[in-house]
């Protein structure tokens, strides 16, 4: 098993022990009615994403640069042949996806690559297997499967105008496109997208690989160079000892790969085929000094350091862990990546899901704590109140219960303000959605296209599609306003109903919209890149520009607001939540105590029982809240966090 398989066997682990834990506190808030509806769908989700979360590695590269067999040297070799196929030429032909989901089929589905013609991404083609061709896969007899798998390799000789129309950029020269044959016609892909399901260890867990195909398939394919390669936690960008750095490399790079500074965390470049080197008539001193300076020399050409330059022999790496062969498996350096990748990969990864984790678990139970301890609070006041009522006249009894009236006569005129609040909230709440919502981007998306279409020059196309961002952006502002009102106006009754009844609220949790602007600045890059250029608004026409512009940029917008629109609406439930649950709370103690001293009213007798009922409530609270702060401690320990205690729960303790 290599270092990577068992980091990632690890982080699985890892992943599914946090998982339980908090199974455990959902089951535990259910089970003692402690908790809300808001909470218990938190943690819903929250499970949801952990379940399906994905880790994707993609692989990157021009064609003959060893990508394929890279991947099968990493993943495969335990299968003991090669999974992908690897021969010289072109094998992959269209982005190809491997991966394994519980209770799926072993199987390879491919998607005519016709399908381009309708603007329609590939991730919503995913939900109509009846789009797809899918072939059963044979995961014991190797030589089936490489059959099958050879099919994402499959090409058709079509006319340079349907090329044109299927997103094939044609060059007669073949520097800016594919080259047309002697007949006239381009060679392209059958399949426009892959998706093979294939039971291995490392993809049960969740890892997916991503396979690309060169330079002249893999820029027809806008949702992957805007969505998925961005979007992937490692792309290894492959380049071939034998060959340097091309120019295809560097557009392959510069395109796609590079990306902007602050996407170059799990980047990596791979220098594979250094086996060529081992000829024979050369020392390994010399051989090592021969890749250092290939290393370097490429470094300087990518514009990175040394250090994220990795020498390879991706072959000689499949053939040892094949055969056993320890010392050729050092050679080949292999090994030295898969521990990069791992060091740099998983720790990342991990990081961000702990951090998920760790923000959702603790507001609900730190709401959940101030729901308890409130409930204490008030135990512990009811049960002072019965103590000193001990041998009093029936006066004091009464001035009680016109105490505890007026009371709540207070909180009922407070709740009037509440209800107020509520009103001005849901005003608020309103006013942006209006700016975030998806009415407002299917709004600004019909403007776009026809501005678009009635723009008979490339400046009013430009213009067009710039604006589309700067609107998008002006509606990010807009809601960042209306966010800041909600917040200061909840903060005000928080503060509010702490003072005067002595609610135990904190203050609510912020919102920004920082991460869906930076995810719209990436956006806008990778459009300046590849559609907002002279050469493109030029050559392509009208409506087809229009086509590419919608079927990449916007359904990517799209995407965007809809993880925005999800975040912000659980964002506005989860301020609300607290102040609704603990006013909901304090209505219940305030009905409790006057129906106990009235009780005590009528009859004096009850006086002791009462105390004693309080007293058993008073130790069950108490022991909710010890268990609240097992369950969190358990949170932190599968989270691999350090336990804190509660300063809250401490003072509780001592007083009790």
């Amino acid at each position: 098993m290599t270092d990577l398989t068992e980091q990632f066997s690890a982080y699985a682990r890892w992943r599914a022990n946090a998982g339980d834990a908090v199974t455990r506190l959902r089951s535990w808030l259910t089970r003692n009615e402690v908790g809300d509806a808001q909470s218990d769908l938190r943690l819903q989700y929250l499970l949801e994403r952990l379940r399906d979360d994905k880790l994707t590695v993609a692989f990157v590269a021009e064609f003959s640069r060893g990508k394929s067999e890279l991947i099968n040297a990493i993943f495969f070799a335990d299968h003991g042949d090669r999974i992908l196929p690897s021969s010289a030429g072109r094998t992959t032909m269209c982005p190809t996806e491997l991966q394994w989901s519980k209770g799926a089929k072993a199987e390879l589905r491919l998607l005519p690559i016709g399908t381009r013609v309708r603007q329609t991404p590939v991730s919503e083609l995913k939900r109509y297997p009846e789009e797809w061709h899918v072939l059963p896969l044979d995961a014991v007899d190797a030589p089936s499967l490489q059959r099958a798998l050879a099919r994402v390799g499959d090409t058709q000789r079509v006319s340079q105008p349907e090329a044109d129309a299927l997103g094939f950029a044609v060059d007669v020269k073949g520097e800016e496109g594919i080259k047309p044959g002697a007949d006239g016609l381009v060679e392209i892909p059958v399949w426009r997208h892959a998706v093979i399901q294939f039971p291995h260890p490392l993809l049960e867990q969740g890892l997916v690989v991503l396979d690309t195909p060169g330079l002249n398939a893999i820029g027809a394919e806008p949702e992957l160079t805007l969505s998925m390669l961005p979007n992937a936690h490692a792309v290894l960008f492959i380049l071939a000892a034998d060959t340097g750095v091309t120019q295809s490399d560097l557009a392959v790079w510069r395109s796609y790969v590079q990306g902007g500074a602050e996407r170059q965390r799990g980047r990596m470049v791979v220098l594979n085929k250094i086996d060529g080197l081992w000829d024979g008539l050369r020392d390994e001193a010399r051989i090592d000094a021969e890749i250092a300076r290939q290393v370097d020399s490429v470094a300087d050409t990518l514009g990175i350091e040394p250090a994220a330059v990795f020498p390879v022999s991706a072959q000689k790496g499949l053939v040892a862990r094949i055969q056993g062969d320890a010392a050729l498996l050092e050679r080949s350096r292999v090994p030295v990546l898969e521990r990069a990748l791992s060091e740099d990969l998983l720790p990342t990864k991990q990081e961000i899901v702990r951090e998920d984790m760790f923000a959702e678990t603790h507001e609900v139970i730190a709401a959940t704590r101030g729901l308890l301890e409130a409930r204490l609070g008030s135990l512990r006041e009811q049960l002072q109140e019965l103590t000193d009522l001990r041998g009093k006249n029936q006066s004091v009894i009464e001035y009680m219960m016109r105490k505890i009236r007026s009371e709540k006569e207070e909180f009922e005129q407070g709740l009037q303000k509440y209800y107020a609040v509520r009103s001005v909230f849901s005003n608020l709440t309103n006013n942006l959605l209006a700016h975030m919502g998806l009415d407002a981007l299917r709004d600004e998306t019909r403007r776009t296209r026809e501005a678009m279409l009635e723009s008979s020059f490339s400046r009013g196309l430009r213009e067009a599609m710039e604006g589309f961002f700067k609107h998008l952006r002006a509606n990010l502002e807009r809601s960042t306003a209306e966010i800041g009102e909600i917040t200061r106006m909840l903060d005000a009754m928080y503060k509010r109903f702490s003072v005067e009844h002595g609610l135990k609220l904190t203050p609510p949790e912020g919102f920004s919209t920082l991460r869906y602007e930076k995810e719209i600045d990436r956006l806008e890059a990778a459009f300046n890149r590849q559609i907002n250029t002279a050469l493109v608004l030029v050559t392509t026409e009208k409506h087809a520009l229009t086509q590419k512009f919608f079927e990449t940029v916007a359904v990517q917008a799209r995407r965007t607001f809809e993880i925005a629109n999800r975040d912000v609406e659980q964002w506005l439930r989860a301020v609300m939540s607290p102040l609704e649950t603990q006013v909901r709370e304090y209505q219940i103690q305030l009905k409790r105590r006057l129906e106990s001293v009235k009780r005590i009213h009528e009859a004096t007798d009850t006086l002791e029982s009462r105390v004693d009922e309080l007293k058993q409530g008073e130790q069950a609270v108490l022991a909710l809240i010890a268990d609240l702060d097992a369950h969190e401690n358990a949170i932190a320990d599968a989270l691999g966090l350090a336990r804190v205690e509660s300063a809250d729960t401490e003072a509780g303790r001592a007083v009790a």
